[in-house]
C-alpha cells in the first residue's frame, strides 16, 4: 500500500517534469522528455510486478532471476540517485541571488540542448511555472519510492531459493481493534501531536521567511525549539517504558534468520546515521560559535536530545522485531 502511495506521486511527478521540459522542446534534444516518460513506464510495471509478486519465493531460474532482481535494485538506486542531485540542485539553485542562479541554469540545459544558446529556455508562462514548481515538491515521494522498492527487491533477492519450515514458523493473526481503550488513546495523542507539529511548523516558515524583525524570528525559533524538546522528551520517555516493559514480558527471543527483519534492522541503524551526524555538527557548532544566547542553549537540548530519542527508540523497536508474538 506504501508503494503503490508513492507510486502515485511519482508518476505525477513523471507528468509535470514532461511538461515543464515540454516547455522547452525547441533547444532541448528530444531525451529529456523521453527520459521521464520511461521512468512512468518503470515505475508503474514495477509496481504492478512487486504488488503481484513481493511474497514469492522463486525456486527455478535461479541465477536468472537473482540476476533480474539485482539489476532492478540498482536501477532503483541509480533513479534516487539521480532524484536526490536534481533536488539538491534545485535548492542551491534558490539560493543563490538571481543573476547567478540564471548562469548557473543555463549552464546545466547546455548538456540537453541542440543549440548552443540557452536565450529561449526561460520559464515565463504561468504554467511552465507551476510543472517546475509542482515537480520539485513531488521529488520526496519519488526519493522514497525509489528507496520502498529497491528494499523490498532485496527481501525478494534474499528469498530466491529459500525453503521456510512452516512448522517452526507459526502465522499469528493480531486482532486489531481501534476502539480498544490504549489503541484509541495512543491513536489520539499521535493525531494531537501530529496535528500541532504541522501548525508549529507552517507558523515557524512564514514568521522566519516573511518577518524582517529579529524579535520576531527568535520567537518563531524558540516556539519551534521548545515544542521539539517536549515530543523527543516524551519520545524518549516513552521508548524507555517499552524496554522496560519488555523486561517483565516473558517471551522466547526469534534468533532465526530472516531477511525482511535483517534488512528492517540495517535500515533503521542507517537512517539514524544521519540524524546523528547532523546533531553532532550542530553541537560543534553550537560549543565553538559565540555569544552564546538562549538559542543556542535551546538548539543544544534541541540536537542532545535527538541523539537520545533515536537511540532509545531503535533499541525499543529491535528489541520488539526479535520478540515471538504472544
Amino acid at each position: 500500500g506504501g508503494l503503490v502511495l508513492f507510486a502515485i506521486f511519482s508518476l505525477v511527478m513523471d507528468i509535470f517534469k514532461i511538461g515543464y521540459y515540454s516547455s522547452f522542446y525547441s533547444c532541448l534534444s528530444a531525451i529529456k522528455i523521453i527520459y521521464p516518460i520511461v521512468q512512468a513506464i518503470f515505475v508503474a510495471v514495477q509496481t504492478y510486478f512487486l504488488w503481484i509478486s513481493a511474497k514469492d519465493c522463486v525456486h527455478v531460474h535461479l541465477n536468472v532471476t537473482r540476476c533480474g532482481l539485482m539489476l532492478t535494485l540498482t536501477t532503483n538506486l541509480a533513479v534516487w540517485m539521480s532524484a536526490v542531485t536534481d533536488e539538491s540542485v534545485h535548492k542551491a539553485h534558490s539560493k543563490l541571488k538571481k543573476n547567478v542562479t540564471e548562469e548557473i541554469f543555463r549552464w546545466l540545459l547546455k548538456a540537453g540542448m541542440r543549440s548552443g544558446s540557452a536565450e529561449e529556455c526561460n520559464c515565463n508562462s504561468q504554467i511552465c511555472q507551476v510543472f517546475k514548481n509542482g515537480y520539485f515538491w513531488l521529488y520526496p515521494f519519488n526519493i522514497e519510492y525509489s528507496l520502498f522498492a529497491s528494499a523490498m527487491v532485496y527481501v525478494m533477492w534474499k528469498n530466491v531459493g529459500r525453503f521456510i519450515d512452516h512448522h517452526s514458523h507459526h502465522i499469528h493473526r493480531l486482532k486489531f481493534r481501534l476502539f480498544r481503550r490504549t489503541f484509541f488513546v495512543g491513536i489520539v495523542l499521535g493525531l494531537i501531536v501530529l496535528v500541532s507539529g504541522l501548525g508549529v511548523l507552517i507558523l515557524y516558515e512564514v514568521q522566519v521567511n516573511s518577518s524582517t524583525e529579529s524579535s520576531k524570528k527568535n520567537q518563531a525559533l524558540t516556539m519551534f525549539y521548545v515544542f521539539n524538546i517536549v515530543c523527543l522528551s516524551l519520545m524518549s520517555l516513552v521508548c524507555i517504558g517499552g524496554s522496560v516493559i519488555y523486561r517483565f514480558d516473558k517471551r522466547d527471543m526469534d534468533r532465526h534468520k530472516n531477511p525482511t527483519r535483517t534488512l528492517d534492522v540495517a535500515l533503521l541503524m542507517g537512517a539514524a546515521l544521519g540524524q546523528y551526524a547532523i546533531s553532532y555538527y550542530s553541537i560543534v557548532a553550537i560549543v565553538a560559535s559565540t555569544p552564546r544566547d538562549a538559542i543556542s542553549a535551546l538548539n543544544l537540548t534541541y540536537a542532545l536530545l535527538m541523539i537520545a530519542q533515536h537511540t532509545f527508540q531503535n533499541i525499543f523497536i529491535i528489541e520488539g522485531l526479535h520478540r515471538q508474538p504472544p
